[in-house]
């Protein structure tokens, strides 16, 4: 919980107590469903919740942007960032079943209002979002396939409307496709803990 007032000392009391219940939480829940690995758990704060918010450390979200966490598994990077940003509207999703069981309850022991959670896979939703956000969950071109015709094209935000995606390694190959349309964020320029070297927040607009 100290990494997380460490980079993001300004929160409300509200905001340090839901973060502070992440690890009761989420260590409840993984000794019955393999959310996060049983080696992991106890990195929770930097390699789930930190690494979540670098994207925080990207843009600041105006109020009611409406949000969408794609392959969401444990909740993330959707929940730090629906506890960061409490007047963005945020909808996760995932299209295994028991995940969204646990997020949901996750979002009601936090009592996050605005976070929504649905078992789907991104091809399915008609809603539009002015964001989609995610944690590595395919590489980056099958991604942008699973996301096509669910931005908004009008843009309230300093950048345009699109996609902040979390993935480490050498992504060379997977942003090859996007040419210059794509701007890779090293996250080691904001968190300095070793875990983040080599770890990425792509952003792709959709304007």
């Amino acid at each position: 919980m100290n990494i997380i007032l460490k980079y993001f000392p300004e929160l409300t009391e509200i905001q340090r107590n839901q973060f502070a219940r992440l690890q009761e939480i989420y260590t409840d829940w993984n000794a019955k469903i393999n959310l996060i690995s049983r080696q992991d758990i106890g990195n929770l704060y930097t390699h789930h919740v930190l690494h979540s918010l670098a994207i925080a450390k990207l843009i600041t979200f105006k109020p009611d942007t409406k949000i969408l966490d794609v392959g969401t598994g444990g909740g993330f990077p959707g929940i730090p960032l629906a506890i960061m940003c409490p007047d963005v509207k945020f909808h996760l999703v995932d299209s295994i079943g028991k995940k969204i069981k646990v997020v949901e309850d996750i979002i009601n022991q936090l009592g996050l209002s605005n976070v929504t959670c649905e078992q789907a896979r991104a091809e399915q939703l008609r809603s539009k979002y002015d964001f989609v956000v995610s944690r590595a969950v395919t590489t980056l071109p099958e991604f942008v396939v699973w996301i096509q015709g669910k931005i908004n094209k009008q843009s309230r935000h300093g950048v345009t409307n699109g996609m902040f995606y979390l993935k480490g390694g050498n992504l060379e190959d997977e942003i090859k496709p996007f040419k210059k349309k794509i701007t890779m964020f090293e996250i080691s320029d904001y968190f300095k803990e070793d875990y983040f070297k080599e770890k990425h927040v792509i952003y792709l607009p959709f304007g």
